[in-house]
Formats: C-alpha cells, structure tokens, sequence
C-alpha cells in the first residue's frame, strides 16, 4: 500500500545519504519504507538485525500499514530493554492499539510512565475517558468532498480571502520533478474558488508564488500583511542544498503579491512545517524537528514584526507537544487546533483542540472525536464563521474514499467543535491579599465523590481539567483555614466558562482567639431577658455570625457555655444557664451547623463568677452582666 510521508504526517525529504553496506538501511533512510521492509527482510535471513535496524524495520511495517508486524517486531525489541526512544515508544503503541486495542497499549505504557512526564500520562487518561462518552460533542457536522481533489496528494487547506482556497498538491507539472519516495511531482501551491456553500472548484497553480522544481507547500495567507508564509526546499540557487549527512530539509518563506520572496527559517538540517501567523499577537507559530522538542516534529511560535522575526522559537511545552509528532498549528477565537499522531487518538493523525488561557498556557488538547477523525490521518483543520450562523472550514485526510493518498474535505458545523471540558483555575489569598501555598481545591461529583484534587503553588495558583460532568461541586481550604464551598456548576454557570477563579479564604485565626488556656470562637457577648430562654432578634445577630464561622471551619468541634450572674436562686440559675446553652445549640443547628460540631453543652450558672459580685455582694447592674456570658470553646483547637 502506498504510503504518502511528505503530505500525511511529515513533509519530510528525500535525503542523499552516503551508500550503505545495509540496502534496508538505504531505503529506510531515503523513506522507501516499502522497499525498506523488502530489503530488511532479505537482510535477516543472512544475519542478525542489529536492534537500530530492527526499530527501523517496525517503524517502516507501521508506515506500510502492516500493523500487526511493526506491533511484533516493536515488542520483540522492547523486551531487550532497548534503546528505545520515546518517539519509537508511541509509535509502538499505536501499532498495538490498532492490533489489540488501547487496553493493551495503555497497559504497556504503565511500564514506561517513570520515563515519561506526567503531563502526557494525564493527558492520556484525560482523552480516553472523553471520547467515551459521545455526548459531550458540541455541533453536528456535514461533511463533503470538494472538487478539487486529485489522484495525487491534495491538502494543507487555507483560506484566501472569502472565496478563495488555498492548498498544496502534487498533481503533475511540467515543470515540478518527480519526487522519487512517492513517485509523484514535488508539491505545488494552488488556489481555487470557493462557492457560498463552501463546496471549491477550480484549481490552478498559484501565480504570484515564484516557481522552483521542488517541494512549495502548506500555504498561509495573512490578510494583515497581504502575504503568504509556506515552506519549500533548501535551495543553493537552481539545485537543492544538503547539510554534511547529506540532508535537504525544508525551509519556511514569506512572499507577498509582488513577488518578492524572503526566507524566515533556513536551516539545512532542520524541517519547518505549516507556517501560521496570529495577526493579533504577530506570533508566527510553525511545527519543527529540532533536537531538543519532545518527540518528532513539536510546535513552536516566534514573535515577529510584521512578519519579520524577533525573538527564538517558542517550544509550546509538553502540554501540548508530546513523544509523537505534532503539526498544523491554527488558532480560531482561543482555541488552538492542531494534529498529532500520539498514541491515545484513533490511529495515525488526529486533529485535537487546546484552550489558550493566557501566555504559553494551554487547556489539555482533547481529540475532536470520530465525527471528523478516522484511524487514519486527519490534519490541516481550518475554520471560519459562516454569515448566516454556523461553522464552516476544511481538513485533508488520507481516509478511505477519497481520489488520492491525501484529499482535502469540507465540513459545516452548527458550533464551535470539540469535546465538553469542565476547567478550573485561579488564586487562593487569605483575606489581606496574601497568596496562600498548598491549599487544596477539590472537585466532587454529583454524587458527593472526590473527582479531582489540585494544591495551589508558590504563587496560589491552581489549575485543573476534567471531562465533562454535570453538577460538579468546587470546594477550597487548607489546614487552620476555612473549607469553602464555591458552588455547583449546575447552579452556577459561571463555573462552567474556565475563567479564573478569585477564591478568599478566612484563616482560623480571624474566628478564633486563643487565651491562656483556651481558645474561643470569636463573638459579640450578648444577654438573655431576665429569667427567659428565648432567642431575640439581637442575640440572633450574634449567633447567626457564629454559626457562620463554625459551617466555614467543620472540622471545628466546640463546647457551648452558658454562665449567670448570682442573683436569683443558685439552683434556679444553674438550671436556666443549662436551658439558654440548650437553646444556643438549637439555634446553631437550625442555620447549618453540623450537630457532630457541638460535641458539649454546659449550663454552669453562677460557679464560675469573674468578679466580686457574689452572692449577697452589692454590684450595680453592669458588673452583674460580666458573669452573664455564653463562650463558645474550641476544644480541638490545638489538633488542628
């Protein structure tokens, strides 16, 4: 089966790499990965492969489409405890999750997780339990072919102004070569016009892009600078340059309607892919294979101006860029799509969606699902709002179907696609502003179970990301503050946006004075009428802010006091300051407050008098009252 490279994942050249005694090593090297496995074959019945050898021969049965051999021949490397790369390592896990589903693969990668970071475990975890359930989809897609696909590869779709398209192909030319791996011309740029119910039609080569023999292609026209970014062959002036191991790799370019072209990004021994320029920011995002990413092709972005390069590449982090490849980068209203052939899609490349939350802070990439991606390869997604409501935009796929290895395809979309995420983030400060370090934030579903559980960092932030539920109850504290509840995302949908979360929460202290020896909830002291039990109006203003404080700290366990002054009848006090204790726990349960909270309720009537105003002593009214008080202990104050 015929295996297009250059225009399915990497664009990546034919090489003129020194002759080898290993003719598998030759075609795997020059990407004949057919004739690779035929020669790597014919090798191992005269000796043995070495195991960079073997690798190659996987890799190449995994770009021929013999899964079940690239699986085994994966495997029987792995168990040497081999030089396995993390790159090869996800390779081997597509192959196994097309032969014997994601089961096994994941299984496999809990042997490898010390070696891998633990943002892409999470992600994975995270995609398999979204694509799960098919309810969380957002939008209902129509999907077309557009007539201007080919026999040969067509894809890399751009929008050109509102009815043109632009895209690369390797349909013949009379003057493109025939670019040996895959027996078709070297790629092209052409532009077609695109009808008001997005269907395109007639293609043609784009004029105003200076013509070479070789590879031009994944076009991005930027209305703001009237011009368009795509990559082409290094090029010494009329013949294709190499580095010292006898690479041509492919350089990223800029060329406006006057024909005037620059290069942005050479280097012989590096390739550039899917150039995209965020007019907003002047941020020039690309996909590249630089040595120090985190797998094959990562995405990285530059700042510009006006086009014209300002700072070093920009890795996008393991976030977003994993042991697999990652290209086609393109951003619509916050939202980053791209492709990547990580192991946890649905096989080959996938198209995933990533929420842009700040500077370099992105949302878990979540797989758009089996309504646009296949187990084959999709990537190159676009898209745009239609006038009359809607989405519209396009994306090549090397699905079965279509006119050539790559076609191009249409989609419309009654919403903005992707998966339903549920993200929280934001700040925990106590009541002064001050940042509060390692405070829990918890997420609990409907049910009441502990769904997701973050710490804030050094700066108070915290940040988390779950699959879509509904009802899920946000609750935030930290030892010796209050446990507070934020909400339920069903009655407050606020919660639902993923926009940053200002979260106050009161620290013990701030309801609890420590004396010598004990600690008391802080309260306004308060009097009953003489003899009575009941709870005024103002004794309620007092209690209700105490059982505030109480619900805001749960832990919390407190004994109730109800003391007397000494007039009136010893015992007929000590059994009235029992009833007012009584009536203040009543009322503490009644606004909320847990009963395991009130662990004691003790009437001490006039025993413990705090002056002189004993039995049978004259005081005036005011120094009787200082006997009558109700403290609230804490009597774990200590443990917490």
């Amino acid at each position: 089966m015929r295996h297009l490279i250059i225009t399915a994942c990497f664009l990546t050249l034919g090489s003129l790499w020194a002759q080898k005694d290993s003719k598998g090593d030759k075609y795997y090297f020059q990407y004949a990965y057919g004739e690779a496995v035929e020669a790597y074959q014919q090798e191992m019945r005269k000796k043995v492969l070495s195991q960079e050898q073997q690798l190659n021969l996987a890799d190449a049965y995994f770009r021929t489409g013999q899964y079940t051999q690239a699986a085994d021949t994966f495997m029987e490397v792995y168990k040497k405890d081999s030089l396995m790369t993390n790159t090869q390592f996800n390779t081997m896990l597509q192959a196994l999750s097309r032969t014997s589903g994601k089961e096994r693969a994941m299984a496999f990668l809990s042997t490898r997780s010390g070696q891998l970071s633990g943002t892409l475990l999470e992600n994975a975890e995270f995609n398999l339990e979204t694509l799960e359930d098919a309810e969380n989809s957002l939008g209902t897609y129509e999907i077309f072919a557009p007539y201007i696909n080919s026999a040969q590869a067509d894809f890399a779709p751009s929008f050109y102004g509102e009815d043109r398209l632009l895209f690369s192909s390797s349909r013949p030319l009379a003057d493109k070569e025939v670019y040996e791996p895959t027996g078709e011309s070297f790629l092209n740029i052409y532009n077609a016009s695109v009808e008001s119910n997005g269907q395109a039609a007639r293609p043609s080569p784009l004029a105003w892009v200076p013509q070479i023999e070789y590879h031009q292609a994944t076009p991005f026209y930027s209305e703001a600078l009237d011009g368009i970014f795509f990559v082409q062959s290094n090029m010494d002036e009329d013949a294709l340059a190499y580095d010292a191991d006898g690479k041509n790799a492919l350089a990223i370019c800029r060329v406006g309607k006057n024909g005037l072209m620059e290069f942005l990004f050479r280097d012989l021994s590096t390739s550039f892919y899917y150039p995209f320029y965020e007019e907003s920011t002047g941020k020039l995002y690309f996909a590249a294979d630089f040595d120090q990413g985190y797998g094959g092709t990562d995405l990285y972005y530059v700042y510009t101006n006006r086009g014209q390069i300002m700072s070093q590449p920009v890795n996008l982090g393991p976030q977003i860029n994993t042991p697999g490849n990652e290209i086609a980068p393109y951003i619509f209203e916050g939202s980053l799509y791209f492709s990547s052939d990580v192991f946890y899609g649905f096989g080959g490349m996938d198209i995933y969606k990533s929420e842009l939350q700040g500077e370099d802070f992105y949302s878990i990439p979540v797989n758009l699902g089996p309504w646009i991606n296949s187990n084959k390869d999709e990537f190159g997604f676009i898209i745009r709002k239609m006038p009359e409501g809607g989405y519209s935009g396009y994306f090549a796929s090397n699905r079965p179907g279509g006119m050539g290895g790559d076609d191009i395809y249409g989609f419309t979309v009654s919403e903005k696609p992707g998966l339903k995420t549920l993200i929280v983030r934001g700040t925990v400060q106590d009541l002064g502003n001050l940042e509060i370090e390692k405070a829990y934030v918890r997420l609990y579903d409907s049910e009441g179970t502990l769904v997701k559980e973050a710490y804030t960092d050094d700066n108070g932030a915290f940040r988390m990301e779950i699959p879509w539920r509904e009802g899920v109850q946000v609750m935030a504290g930290k030892e010796r503050y209050e446990t507070l509840v934020i909400g339920n995302t069903a009655e407050r949908p606020e919660l639902q946006s993923g926009q940053p979360l200002d979260i106050r929460l009161t620290p013990l202290d701030a309801v609890v004075l420590q004396q010598a020896d004990r600690a008391l909830l802080r309260a306004e002291p308060f009097h009953f009428a003489a003899g009575r039990t009941e709870i005024t109006p103002e004794i309620a203003l007092v209690l209700d802010q105490a059982a505030a404080s109480l619900m805001k700290f749960p832990e919390l366990r407190v004994r109730l006091e109800a003391h007397t002054d000494s007039r009136g009848n010893r015992n007929t006090n000590l059994q009235l300051s029992q009833k007012r204790a009584e009536a203040i726990r009543d009322y503490l349960i009644s606004k909320g407050v847990a009963p395991e909270t009130i662990s004691e309720v003790a009437g001490f009537g006039e025993q413990q008098i705090i002056n002189n105003c004993t039995d049978g002593v004259y005081c005036l009214d005011m120094l009787h009252k200082q006997n009558e008080r109700y403290p609230i202990v804490v009597v774990n104050y200590n443990d917490l």
